[in-house]
């Protein structure tokens, strides 16, 4: 039987782990070799590890990393950031990346989805949107790229199934507004577009407790149930301590 997955999400700054509030505000996580040895530990059911500068920067993708992080890791894997043509594609997938995340290429050249989809297949191809409300009075949901600098005006929902109809096999759902609050999910965009979508979708930005992790997983039946705080941070001080739920945790969030 299908379950929820819970996914920590990290950040790769500069080559290191870090950590933002609404995209901004970094800081310094830790090594990304030695946190894939902690989630090793605690069978974390898959990884998500995003860099944030590659695209921004126009920056080449760290293959030598993250040969290292794959061999490494122990558990599914998905990398995205700066993917922008077929060969990164394949060259990621070759390396033992199982998925590959794409933000701003999916905007921006559509063949990029289709020659991915029929490269590696579609359950390795990965769609970020990366969402939050803009406007005065009415305010609506539109898709950004670029690491959230540049508004395409896209509505979410209809991005995403113009997505699916290029073979898309999941759909991450990140709101900048949430990014790194842990003042809870935002439950109104996914009600918009969860039941429109036939393919995994996986839910970012906010989360703030196990037991939240617990109403999404009742709320949505099956569902990827990812976080970057939660897993990073500690306590009200936020200290840096990496954690996930034990077996029994995990078992109370997913029944």
């Amino acid at each position: 039987m299908l379950k929820s997955r819970v996914i920590p999400f990290l950040l790769l700054h500069k080559g290191a782990l870090y950590k933002t509030i609404n995209f901004k505000s970094h800081k310094y996580i830790g090594d990304p070799i030695n946190a894939v040895r902690i989630f090793n530990e605690m069978c974390v059911d898959e990884l998500v590890l995003l860099d944030i500068d590659a695209t921004t920067c126009q920056s080449e993708i760290n293959y030598d990393l993250l040969s290292k992080i794959s061999r490494e890791c122990r558990m599914p894997f998905c990398y995205g950031g700066g993917v922008k043509n077929i060969s990164q594609i394949n060259k990621l997938i070759s390396l033992g990346i199982e998925k590959v995340s794409i933000s701003s290429a999916a905007f921006y050249d559509k063949n990029l989805i289709t020659s991915g989809v029929k490269d590696v297949g579609s359950q390795s191809i990965v769609v970020v949107l990366d969402i939050k409300k803009v406007g005065i009075l009415n305010k609506k949901y539109k898709v950004f790229i670029n690491n959230g600098t540049i508004c395409t005006n896209l509505d979410p929902l209809e991005f995403a199934l113009e997505l699916i109809k290029l073979g898309v096999g999941e759909i991450i759902i990140n709101n900048i507004d949430y990014d790194g609050t842990c003042n809870g999910y935002d439950f109104e965009i996914i009600d918009m577009i969860y039941k429109y979508v036939p393919i995994p979708i996986t839910i970012l930005g906010g989360a703030k407790s196990y037991e939240e992790l617990a109403i999404a997983n009742q709320k949505y039946k099956i569902i990827g149930l990812g976080a970057g705080s939660l897993f990073v941070y500690q306590g009200k001080y936020k200290a840096v301590l990496i954690n996930y739920p034990d077996k029994a945790e995990k078992s109370r969030i997913l029944d």
